[in-house]
């Protein structure tokens, strides 16, 4: 993992950075109906399908790997890894877990598979050790679609790093619609941004 520390003095985002991180501190979400079809007929896991390909997609584009360290540094990540939630039925709790991004499918959705059989049964909020600092949050509500998400964080000022939490699809037709909600701060990513990146999330799961 490398993080590379932005030049603020000749980085061409710098007046848009200190306009919405400093001036005018602004974040925003976004909720997208996604078509999952492809996935559904290929008889795709969609949890771990889903987490490749916006995993994907982050690593694609320098805007969704751009953080504040723990050193509290501006930079970019070289790869993003996804980190995401585990539903407990027992105890109606949660785990989060990760599993580092490979670029090739069945290597990532093995990867996800041996974590799942070894922390799957964690409890408490970290079920998988050792949270590398380039992770990217991901989580699932399967009970209920919804049309609007938006996390409400008390220091989502300080924090670039996109969000992501899908919902219950539903069948539209001959369609099987996914339910998205993507949550980013305008300091590093614009409206241009985040739908550049549906636009090619939608293209991926299409091919």
């Amino acid at each position: 993992m490398v993080f590379e520390k932005i030049d603020r003095s000749s980085w061409k985002r710098n007046e848009y950075f200190e306009h919405y991180f400093t001036n005018i501190p602004c974040t925003y979400s976004m909720t997208v109906k996604l078509d999952i079809t492809q996935i559904k007929k290929k008889r795709m896991k969609l949890y771990p399908a889903m987490l490749y390909y916006l995993a994907t997609i982050v690593n694609r584009h320098s805007e969704f790997r751009t953080a504040i360290n723990q050193e509290g540094e501006l930079g970019i990540y070289d790869e993003m890894i996804p980190s995401y939630t585990i539903f407990h039925k027992d105890t109606e709790t949660f785990s989060n877990l990760w599993t580092p991004y490979i670029p090739d499918f069945e290597a990532f959705s093995m990867a996800y598979a041996n974590d799942m059989q070894r922390y799957g049964s964690n409890y408490g909020m970290i079920g998988k050790p050792d949270v590398p600092e380039n992770v990217f949050n991901v989580s699932m509500m399967p009970w209920s679609t919804f049309d609007g998400f938006n996390l409400n964080l008390q220091k989502g000022y300080d924090y670039l790093i996109p969000i992501f939490t899908m919902g219950k699809y539903y069948r539209d037709d001959e369609k099987i619609i996914l339910p998205l909600a993507i949550q980013v701060h305008h300091a590093v990513c614009d409206g241009f941004h985040i739908c550049r990146f549906v636009n090619e999330l939608q293209e991926l799961i299409n091919s």
